[in-house]
Order: structure tokens, then sequence, then C-alpha cells
């Protein structure tokens, strides 16, 4: 629909002294800013009216305090705003979450106040995940499978770190939040190694952080941290999406000092949440589990100082009390002594029947003794073993001899075993040592018989060669009428001039050599050919 201009005034008479450019300009409408958008607005929902848009949903962040829900959409090519309304949202069946691709279907209007369009959805239909979500949840599970999200490899956060090293944009409040709950909690000294949060190289500059305070020396001139904490503020699954790369993601697995992940909304969920050992819902939370409440920890010793006192009081005069009733429940001494006094009377009084009964008992055991030595009496055993040792002498003696003789015949059985043995490794070794000599032999035989071959045949090639070498040698050439010119140092000469040159020449003809001198003569220069003349193409 074309936008036709509100009513104007009048314009008045022009004048002859007006330039031709401003009669151009001034007859074009004039609008203003309100009707302007208004004529946009009309024709934008009188073309399109309600529509159906596939994209996915970005920037989501929840509810408004009003009720009512903002967003985008968006796919590889634009996006656009998008509103529901407080009573359409409670009616939808599908609510909006971050990175979910939907069809959404409403009416397309303009905003004024943004100069911008938008879309004002009716219903939603869940159209799967979108791109980015697919990507991340590929990412996610390719890590999850080698392990990096398992609970055993999360540290504990120490209690009270004595430094905190924040990775973090140095610009953005979030710092500011930082240092401010730790300030009021429990104050640290802090390190801050300034990064970019969003965009190219954010997650390479965040990893390098990372590695970076892992890297300082304990007790260095830069101090090592005790605890890291790697925050950004909230946004959408594009601008948190550095947080999600996989070089930030194992830079944060291998850190060997405990780590904070506080990045986004507590809606918010990246990779680095997975490996961190804390995560927390925002940076302000992220410095409450760093750092104890101080004011808390000096309550809480004094509570425990003072119970303690107590209870050590408490146990002195209980101590006090139990040793007061012991000192009234002990005895005397002479309460203590008469016991003991009346048993020794007692053990005195039985003493002395005690020892006439001791020895009267012995007595009869001693007597008993003497009977039973005059009835066994040492000489007669002893005549006794020497009766019994005449009799073994005798028996000792046959054994022995029968031993003998059973070994003699031993010896003799072995001797004659040792002499069929004897002979029968002879005849082996004769039988062996006739067949190497066979073998020997028959070697020998053949090694001769191989020399006086290999003999002609080198014979052969020998007369070979030196056939060649006849056919090959400068004397055959001598005997065929030529000469060989050599100088007085006996070198060949193959030029004319250097024959000029030498003082002395030896001439080797094929039946003898003859000595000659050069003739000094100057040679004439050579005349120089004369080049053809070019023939006429007109010559008959």
């Amino acid at each position: 629909m074309p936008l036709v201009p509100p009513p104007r005034p009048k314009a008045p008479p022009l004048s002859t002294d007006v330039p031709p450019s401003s009669v151009l300009a001034g007859n074009q409408p004039e609008w203003s800013v309100g009707d302007l958008a208004s004529a946009l607005k009309q024709t934008l929902e009188e073309r399109f009216g309600h529509v159906r848009l596939r994209g996915e949903i970005s920037g989501f962040r929840g509810v408004h305090g009003s009720g009512h829900a903002y967003f985008s959409l968006k796919d590889g090519q634009a996006r656009i705003d998008a509103v529901v309304w407080k009573g359409v949202y409670g009616r939808l069946r599908q609510k909006p979450q971050e990175g979910l691709e939907v069809v959404a279907t409403g009416r397309i209007t303009t905003f004024a106040g943004k100069s911008s369009y938008q879309i004002v959805i009716d219903s939603l239909e869940p159209a799967g995940l979108g791109a980015w979500m697919a990507l991340l949840e590929e990412r996610r599970k390719m890590l999850a499978a080698e392990g990096l999200f398992l609970p055993e490899h999360r540290k504990p956060i120490p209690f009270l770190p004595r430094i905190v090293g924040v990775v973090t944009s140095p610009t953005g409040a979030v710092i500011r939040d930082i240092l401010h709950r730790l300030q009021d909690r429990f104050p640290r000294p802090v390190l801050v190694w300034p990064v970019r949060v969003q965009g190219d190289g954010a997650a390479e500059e965040v990893a390098a952080a990372i590695r970076g305070f892992n890297a300082l020396t304990p007790g260095g001139p830069i101090p090592r941290p005790d605890l890291l904490i790697v925050a950004r503020g909230g946004g959408s699954i594009e601008d948190l999406w550095a947080f999600n790369e996989e070089c930030v993601v194992r830079a944060a697995f291998e850190s060997v000092i405990p780590l904070i992940s506080a990045v986004g909304h507590e809606t918010d969920t990246t990779l680095i949440d997975h490996v961190a050992d804390r995560r927390a819902p925002t940076p302000t939370g992220a410095a409450e589990m760093a750092v104890p409440v101080r004011a808390d920890l000096i309550a809480t010793v004094a509570e425990l100082a003072a119970r303690g006192g107590g209870a050590v009081r408490r146990r002195i005069e209980r101590d006090r009390a139990d040793l007061r009733g012991l000192v009234r429940a002990m005895p005397g001494p002479d309460m203590l002594l008469a016991t003991k006094r009346q048993r020794l009377d007692l053990a005195e009084a039985r003493l002395a029947p005690a020892l006439a009964a001791g020895a009267a008992r012995h007595r009869i055991r001693l007597q008993a003794l003497l009977d039973r030595l005059a009835r066994r009496s040492p000489e007669l055993a002893l005549a006794n073993a020497r009766a019994r040792l005449e009799r073994i002498d005798d028996r000792a003696h046959r054994a022995l001899v029968v031993d003998l003789r059973r070994k003699e015949d031993h010896v003799a059985q072995l001797a004659r075993r040792l002499v069929v043995a004897k002979e029968t490794g002879l005849e082996r070794a004769r039988a062996l040592e006739a067949r190497r000599r066979d073998r020997l032999n028959g070697l020998a035989a053949r090694l001769a018989q191989a020399g006086s071959h290999d003999i002609e045949r080198r014979h052969a090639r020998l007369q070979a060669f030196g056939q060649l070498l006849g056919s090959l040698s400068y004397r055959a050439v001598l005997d065929r009428g030529f000469a060989l010119v050599r100088d007085g140092e006996g070198q060949p000469l193959r030029r004319a001039e250097d024959a000029e040159a030498a003082q002395r020449l030896s001439l080797q003809f094929a039946d003898g050599t003859v000595e000659a001198l050069p003739a000094k003569t100057k040679r004439a220069p050579r005349a120089k050919a004369k080049p053809p003349s070019q023939a006429s193409l007109f010559e008959g």
C-alpha cells in the first residue's frame, strides 16, 4: 500500500528571488516522526498480518517483572525481535527456552520507541534444537566421553585463600561486584588477568589466562593464587560461546589451582561449568563461595572460646568434687593394715606344723628311693650290659663280612658292564671313523676336481683377456705402419705445436726407436675460409 502523506497547510506563493533548488525542496511533503512511524506500522501490519516464523530463540532471560517475555528469533541470515504478552505467556504450551528452535505464530508490527519491527507471538511450537545448541550438545558428549566431567576430578575449594585470581574483563561490572563482595565478606588480595569475554579470540585469551595463573611460581615475585574465578555477566548463547570452546574447557580441567566458574546468570549453563571444581550462579555468588564472612568467623571463634573456657571450668569443678568424695571414702592406715596383720598371724600359726609334715613326707620318699636302689644295684646293671655287649660283638663281625661280600659282587658286576660298554664304544667309534674317512676321501676328490675345473676356466679367461689386450694395444697400431712420438721426458705428443715446443723427439716404430730433433720453422697463418656468396634469386 502506498504511503499517503497527511494534509499540510497551503504553502505561501513563491517569490521570484528563490533559487530553483529551494523551489524543488519546498514541494516535498513534510512528515512528523510520529506520523511516519504510524504510517509504517499500518503499512507493515496490513501487508503481512499473521505469519509463521521458524527460528532459534536467542537472548531469553526469563519472564520480565511485568510478566511479559522478550527475546529474538534468528537463523543463519537475520534476526527479529519477539515479544510475548503476559496474558499469552500463561497459555503457551511450549515455553520459550534459550537456543530452542521453534515455529512462532503471530503478527508483525513495529516499535516506534526503537525504530524497529518485531513479532508479537500468539503461539509457539517446538521445531528441534537450534544449531548452537546442537553443536553445544555434540561437544558436551565428546568431552564427557573423555572423562573431563567426572566428579572425582574436582578439587576442594580452600576455606580461606591467601590470594584470589580472577579471569574476566577489567572494564565490566563483574569485577566490581566480585571486589565489592570480597571486601564485604573477608578482604583478600586479588590478581586480575584481563581478557575479552566475548567475540573472536576471547576463548584463547581465557584459556591462556588460566594456564598463565597455573604457571606462576609459588613464592615468586608475582604470587600464585590459591583460587581462580572465571567470571562473566549474562548474555545470549552467542555471547557466552567463548566459555563453550574446547580450549577453555581443557585449560580448566588441567588447572592445578581450584577453579570456580561464574559465567552468566543462574539459568545460563556453559561447558566450563561442568569441568570447574565449583559452579556459582552469578559472579557475586562466586565471591561468596571463595571466602567466608569474617564477622561470622570472629563470632564463631569467640563463641567456641567461651564454650571451651566454660567446659574446662566445669571439668575442674567436677574433678574436684570427685576427689573430695574419694578422700572421704578412703580407709585409714589402721584399717588397711588390720587385715594384713591377721593374715600374718594365721600364717605363723600354720608354719610349724607344715614344716614338720613336710620333713616327714620327704623322709618317707627318701627311704623309698633307698629301697629301690638296693633292689637295682649299679653293679648288677653293669654286668648285664657287658653280657649283652659280648653277644652283640659276634653279630657285628658277621654282618660286616656279609656286607663286604655284597659290595665285592656289586663291584665285579660294574666292572663287567664297564668292559662291555668300553667294547661297544670302541666299535661305534671305529664305525664313525670309517664313515668320516670315506666322506673325507669323497670331499678331497670333489675338491681336486673342482680346483682343476676352476684353474682351466681361469686359464681360458686369462687367454681371452690377453688376446683382447693385444688387439687393443698400441703396438698393433705400430705394426700397421704408424709411429708413436714422445718428447725428451718420454711423454707422448698428440699435437704438432707440442712437437715444435719439445727439445728432443723420440719416434717409436714397430721394430725400434729413432731419436730426432724438431724443425724450428714458423708456421704460416691459416687463411680464413671465404664464406660463399649468396646466390641471387634472379640468376638464371
